[in-house]
């Protein structure tokens, strides 16, 4: 299927620029220009919901901040922890708040988002230990969030999405229940190059190169420490996991990894609905307001956790 038209033309402007690299040494450039790529397109209005509050939660390395979305309705409701893409390198809370918006007022749910530490300041384990300590801040605290604790779910969106993985199997392996984990665009596997890598290796706004810089730029280029299974989660044990919701794009270098993890925890026997979009790329979570074909996928997908959490 050809691109959705409005994000070909968003392409086609992004391209014009030239592709996109990660240094090193250029983190606050990119970070900017992810938030001026978001901000140049707005929804007409942000999503209504019950409340918005910035907080911070302890962590290993500091205090994590976070955002909490609470939605309108009143008593017990389920509560969704969600960790930001940007390749470990942008990405804010800021750039994400028209998501969480929209999962806090379609799943009826309680939205807390995470600021985890950032690549080049902090790798590896550092945004997952920030994430790690959040949602268990958030599960041994339930009452003051949606009071619900056998409806907890996770939830990201690329190396957000990762994070959730690797908090998923963390939770599994300490025993802490989780409801669902919602997966957009997962990278799983840093041990190999995949054919959708090659396939969309460029023209699609995440590149090939710039893949395989956040790559390096997270976890280094020591293949031991690339099989580790907090930075693979295609390699961990997948056994007992929480019930999936897994996304991919047509148009997206991650394409075939999101599909293999999907697969992996099937053959697990693990609960995964599974959806491969026609038409989108990566980040698509962030372009529904902009594209008929993200705003589709990304409904299905909000529909989907809300039935895990009811």
């Amino acid at each position: 299927m050809p691109l959705d038209p409005p994000i070909a033309a968003v392409l086609e402007q992004v391209n014009a620029g030239g592709p996109l690299h990660f240094t090193g040494d250029n983190a606050e450039q990119m970070r900017e220009v992810n938030r001026q790529m978001v901000a140049a397109n707005p929804l007409p209005s942000p999503i209504e919901v019950g409340s918005v509050q910035d907080a911070t939660v302890a962590g290993p390395a500091g205090a994590v901040p976070i955002r909490v979305y609470r939605p309108a309705d009143t008593g017990p409701v389920p509560t969704v922890v969600f960790f930001h893409g940007g390749g470990w390198v942008t990405g804010d809370l800021d750039t994400h708040d028209d998501v969480c918006r929209r999962i806090c007022r379609d799943v009826r749910a309680v939205v807390v988002a995470v600021h985890y530490r950032r690549v080049p300041e902090d790798r590896f384990p550092a945004a997952m230990q920030d994430c790690l300590a959040v949602a268990r801040h958030v599960a041994d605290h339930i009452d003051d969030y949606g009071a619900r604790p056998e409806r907890l779910a996770l939830a990201g969106d690329s190396a957000g999405a990762h994070e959730a993985a690797v908090v998923a199997l963390t939770f599994r392996d300490e025993g802490r229940p989780l409801a669902a984990q919602l997966l957009a665009y997962p990278p799983t596997d840093f041990t190999r190059d995949y054919p959708s890598i090659t396939e969309n290796a460029d023209g699609y706004f995440l590149t090939k190169d710039l893949l395989s810089e956040f790559r390096t730029g997270y976890a280094g280029d020591d293949p031991q420490a690339r099989r580790n299974w907090q930075v693979s989660p295609l390699l961990a044990d997948h056994s007992g996991l929480a019930p999936a919701i897994i996304a991919t794009a047509q148009y997206d270098p991650l394409r075939d990894e999101g599909h293999a993890y999907a697969e992996a925890l099937q053959q697990a026997g693990v609960d995964v609905f599974y959806r491969n979009y026609d038409g989108v790329i990566h980040a698509f979570l962030n372009l529904f307001g902009l594209s008929p074909a993200a705003e589709q996928a990304t409904n299905e997908l909000l529909t989907e956790l809300a039935k895990r959490l009811t």
